[in-house]
């Protein structure tokens, strides 16, 4: 599957009450690096007709990030079925390489009319592979 990495350094609206990177900020950013890969790779034939909308998030929080780390954000779509696939989503200290979280998140694709769930097509599938 194709991945996408971006990366951003920590300010100090990122930062929870103990200096660390706030929990629903990685949340944020989890749902912008999504969006991001999508719409680098999907056409905007494909993009008017489909939208995206998370079904589930599973975070698991390995280290901290604290002001002004660099951190390394990369996604990539692990697997898809009818109309869900499972976006991972880990993010690094881009200078030590410590991970710092992993993020698998249930996507359903809507139609964006009748904003119904609809099947995945290959062409789809094709965007990321």
């Amino acid at each position: 599957m194709t991945n996408y990495e971006k990366q951003l350094i920590v300010s100090k609206d990122d930062l929870d009450e103990l200096d660390h990177v706030n929990n629903v900020r990685y949340v944020q950013w989890i749902q912008d690096v999504s969006k991001e890969h999508w719409q680098r790779y999907a056409s905007n034939e494909i993009q008017s007709t489909v939208v995206w909308v998370v079904m589930n998030h599973n975070i698991t929080y390995k280290g901290a990030a604290q002001l002004n780390d660099q951190i390394k954000i990369q996604t990539h779509i692990a697997e898809s079925r009818g109309a869900t696939c499972m976006r991972i989503v880990e993010m690094y200290n881009a200078i030590t390489n410590q991970l710092l979280l992993r993020s698998k998140t249930e996507w359903c694709l809507l139609n964006a009319k009748t904003l119904r769930p609809t099947r995945i097509s290959e062409e789809i599938k094709n965007v990321f592979s």
